[in-house]
């Protein structure tokens, strides 16, 4: 019985330990245009090696630049190494020549003047076409001024004349179909 509760607290105790012990060893990669920084969390005076070969013109330094960077000769496993601390990390990034860098608020921005822009003519088209409702046909100008005329009602057609109580021998021969 008290096994079942030491592994879980035992659990958790090992996640919280191996947490904070890699809280401070992250690598911070910066990715401008083509132009890629490779920071070592290790302390200075740091060894960078690319697929375990030491990189070129690399110094000592705890950052590494890469100028002009091309996924087919820059890609692969990085290492830097201070003293006993090695860290890898394997880096496959894209990078772009004409890309421009925006902030969050400057999309934000956009997206809601945008938002308001459509909102705007939404409530221009309503107001105009609620005005419109009422005239059938025709252009404006058109109607007599002075009194409104009143139309008198349509010729009723006499092929269509109602059914009255005393005619149904007129529409007697007439048989229901079942469709």
């Amino acid at each position: 019985m008290k096994l079942e509760l030491a592994l879980p607290v035992l659990g958790l105790l090992l996640c919280a330990a191996d947490t904070t012990a890699q809280d401070n060893l992250e690598f911070r990669v910066v990715i401008s245009k083509t132009k890629v920084t490779l920071t070592c969390p290790v302390p200075p005076d740091t060894e960078w090696k690319r697929n375990e070969k030491s990189v070129p013109g690399a110094g000592k330094e705890q950052d590494y630049v890469i100028e002009e960077y091309e996924s087919s000769k820059h890609d692969g496993e990085y290492t830097c190494m201070s003293g006993t601390e090695s860290l890898k990390l394997l880096l496959k990034a894209k990078v772009c020549r004409s890309c421009e860098e925006l902030e969050v608020l400057t999309v934000a921005g956009v997206i809601i003047a945008d938002l308001l822009i459509t909102l705007g003519v939404l409530i221009l088209v309503y107001y105009f076409s609620k005005n419109r409702k009422g005239r059938v046909g025709g252009s404006a100008g058109v109607h007599p001024k002075g009194q409104k005329m009143v139309r008198p009602p349509p010729v009723p057609n006499p092929d269509y004349e109602p059914i009255r109580k005393g005619q149904r021998d007129l529409y007697a021969g007439l048989q229901s179909r079942g469709f």
